[in-house]
């Protein structure tokens, strides 16, 4: 079929909006006017523009340059024509101030002005270069920009700059959704310039709420929809070279594309903060580029949303997904998934489908999640909570949900799980054909990794600007709130077989599973294994298959469950007099009694992972209702509701800890009871950095380590040695200023212990 038509060549550059789209009363200029405005800071009214002097034409005319129509070629004051040379111009075609300069970008130098290009109906700020641009056509480019060899630019009157909108005119078969977290599209969102993972989790999870997506798809469609005629943008300072085809993108300031083969129906969000780079090779159509954001070495990505500070590299795929912020990407493939904040994935083996990772996560090479569909279509889904890690060559199959920080053992799991034990190690025992997982295995033998996960969840935040607070400790109201989910499954799988926790000891109200000297020597010795027999106890309900599922250790593991908890819990109340030099107990007191309405009187026990925040789930159902009703009219309004829900945070997980440590410490708690546990925080953060480095201790002094060393010598010197390791030191240093920290405040809450300080008791259990 001919695709191609003939137009009158006194058309070109003009009617960009057809008739039947523009607004009563005005031109096809008028959105264009109010982005330049915008963009170059001009007042209403007239614009800067000019028509050419006598002499600036024939300068132009004479350095080989046409335009179809000299009078609707506008320039500023301060305008140098011998800087514009065989160029051809059509439209309107206005230009900035342009200077006898050099415009300089690392080693790459290029002076201001226009040569060898095409330009079409765009404005062009201030000392701006352009050369050997083929096409381009209707954009508004920023002040100091730099374009070089670009096949094509072009904006179309349609053009959505990758927010899922309609413009005027548009059928609804037109919008672009993104399939997160399901292939079969029953999980849809629509990708808009500002979204975070938060915006996204909150439309794909509730599909039972109509009137929430439907609120939902007003407001975005509200906001980033409505008229034809919006042109591209390339803001200030930006440099954009040695690229094929860019269309109907929003490429931000300070943004540096270099070598890319299509953008097209995107937003690239840039500023001198927080510079995006797209790189050689790299293919982007229908989608949001964070601030922030680096794109390098032939990567593709497809329908997605990009949060800040990512990065996507050497041919990694990301299609149909939302890829949280400060995460990293490559070479792999990720198709309908949607992925809270810092996730590592790194290898071209691993393979991530129709998932919900809730953030502090790492995929491992060979690692195909989601890849098996056990149903008669492609429905199936995964969820996983905070810090999930795949390890080597694993497999998984729909539908599977997993608990925060769990760790899968190398091996292919042929049946669906359901492992909602924190902290677990999962392994499938091939030998004895069963399912074998350890709870709180993390806590007993590997707080090295642990430990440096929530630091790397810290330190590679580099957002500098933090649209949410992201949860970063590994024990929070929400993991929290497993390991009780998890603690109550045991109790009733020590029931159901019969199975003795521990001597005069009910399961549900186990304060030891060993003798207090055993405790105290696994506190000074971490490598030491208390002598309490420990078989493994039947596991109902966590695989969808009769072939036997296992706990390993349950006695060390619930004893371990709860250490985590009191140590969350004094640790959380501790973490709130640090921070608050002058509070005292009675400040504790007024905090835990205060009574808001809405808010329930009890433990909160229901706790939403929001994108990486973590919020009460009351708060996530208040945020619903208003979006329901109407009473919040865009983005902006729920991003604020984000913020006004980190602002509680702190109240609300203090509320939280108290409850905890209630139940699951000595009961009611007193000014000296919490004296007494501050004691116990104290030994065990010990015996944290001392099992920190105990775990990361066995890779140094494993014989098979040192085979393929001379000797021990020139091991070190090519590995270091445990004890010099930048991550232990740290901890170690952490540690100590805790300490002293934690002595200063029971000296501080010690001298306070009179009737006037409020020794009364919180009944929080």
């Amino acid at each position: 079929m001919k695709e191609i038509t003939i137009l009158k060549a006194d058309n070109y550059g003009y009617n960009f909006i057809p008739a039947e789209y523009l607004p009563q009363g005005r031109d096809e200029y008028w959105l264009r006017n109010r982005q330049a405005r915008e963009i170059f800071g001009i007042p209403e009214g007239a614009g800067p523009w000019r028509k050419l002097r006598s002499d600036e034409l024939e300068v132009l005319i004479k350095n080989d340059n046409y335009c179809s129509a000299w009078d609707n070629f506008l320039v500023q004051d301060n305008f140098d024509p011998n800087l514009i040379r065989n160029s051809n111009f059509y439209g309107l075609v206005r230009l900035g101030v342009l200077r006898n300069v050099l415009l300089r970008h690392h080693d790459f130098c290029v002076p201001a002005g226009i040569r060898n290009s095409t330009v079409i109906s765009c404005d062009i700020g201030g000392d701006v270069a352009i050369q050997d641009c083929s096409y381009i056509s209707n954009y508004i480019i920023g002040n100091e920009v730099i374009l070089s060899r670009l096949d094509e630019v072009q904006t179309t009157n349609h053009a959505k700059f990758g927010n899922g909108v309609l413009r005027d005119g548009e059928d609804e078969d037109l919008r672009i959704w993104i399939d997160v977290m399901n292939e079969a599209g029953g999980r849809s969102i629509l990708p808009f310039a500002d979204m975070i993972s938060a915006d996204a989790f909150l439309w794909a999870a509730y599909r039972d709420d109509t009137g929430l997506t439907a609120g939902l798809k007003r407001i975005t469609q509200e906001t980033y929809g409505g008229s034809r005629g919006s042109y591209g943008t390339i803001g200030s300072g930006a440099v954009v070279k040695s690229s094929r085809i860019i269309k109907d993108a929003a490429i931000g300031s300070c943004a540096y594309i270099k070598g890319a083969n299509k953008l097209k129906n995107i937003t690239v969000l840039s500023s001198e903060e927080e510079p995006s780079q797209i790189g050689e090779g790299v293919e982007m159509v229908n989608g949001i580029v964070g601030y922030g954001c680096h794109i390098f070495y032939g990567s593709k990505a497809v329908r997605f949303v990009m949060g800040r500070n990512c990065n996507l590299k050497y041919g990694a795929r990301l299609i149909h997904s939302v890829l949280g912020d400060n995460s990293t990407v490559s070479c792999c493939e990720m198709l309908n998934n949607l992925i809270f904040p810092v996730h590592e994935q790194h290898h071209n083996n691993s393979f991530l489908i129709a998932s919900l990772i809730q953030g502090m996560s790492n995929m491992a090479a060979g690692a195909t999640v989601g890849s098996n569909h056990n149903s008669r279509a492609n429905d199936g889904e995964m969820r996983a909570g905070r810090g999930f890690w795949p390890g080597l060559s694993v497999t998984l199959k729909h539908s599977s949900r997993f608990a925060g920080f769990v760790l899968i053992a190398k091996g292919n799991y042929p049946y669906e799980l359901n492992i909602h034990l924190p902290f677990s190690l999962v392994n499938n025992n091939v030998q004895l054909n069963r399912l074998e997982v350890m709870p709180a295995y993390f806590w007993m033998y590997n707080l090295y990794a642990l430990e440096r996960n929530s630091w790397k969840s810290r330190s590679r935040d580099k957002r500098k600007v933090k649209i949410q607070h992201i949860e970063t400790d590994y024990l929070a109201p929400d993991t929290a709130e497993e390991i009780i989910a998890a603690l109550a499954y045991m109790d009733d799988c020590f029931k159901a077989a019969a199975f003795d926790p521990g001597p005069g000891a009910e399961p549900s109200a186990l304060p030891s599973l060993w003798k207090q000297d055993d405790a105290e020597r696994e506190m000074d010795d971490p490598e030491y294994d208390p002598p309490v027999s420990d078989e493994a106890l039947p596991a109902p309900g966590i695989e969808r298959h009769n072939r036997g599922a296992f706990i390993l250790k349950p006695r060390r593991a619930y004893s371990a469950y709860r250490e985590m908890l009191c140590y969350y819990a004094a640790k959380t109340l501790a973490d709130h007099f640090l921070q608050h030099g002058e509070a005292g107990w009675d400040d504790l007191r007024a905090i835990l009694k205060q009574s808001v309405e809405g808010e329930p009187s009890g433990r909160v026990s229901e706790w939403t992972n929001l994108g990486g925040q973590i919020v009460p789930a009351f708060r996530v159902e208040k945020l619903r209702k208003m979006i329901r009703e109407g009473a919040v009219r865009d983005w902006d309004d729920i991003h604020a509701e984000y913020g006004r829900m980190a602002a509680s945070y702190p109240r609300d997980k203090i509320r939280h800890a108290a409850h905890v440590l209630g139940r699951y410490g000595e009961g009611a708690i007193t000014l000296e009871s919490f004296i007494a546990e501050l004691s116990v925080l104290v030994k065990t953060r010990q015996w944290i950095s001392a099992q920190v480095y105990t775990s990361r201790a066995k890779d140094f002094y494993d014989p098979f380590r040192s085979i393929t060393y001379r000797n021990r010598e020139e091991m070190e010197q090519a590995t270091g040695k445990a004890e010099d390791n930048s991550f232990i030191r740290m901890i170690r240093e952490q540690g100590e200023v805790f300490e002293s920290r934690i002595r200063a405040l029971q000296e501080r809450l010690e001298a306070g212990t009179t009737a006037s300080q409020g020794n009364g008791n919180m009944r929080v259990e």
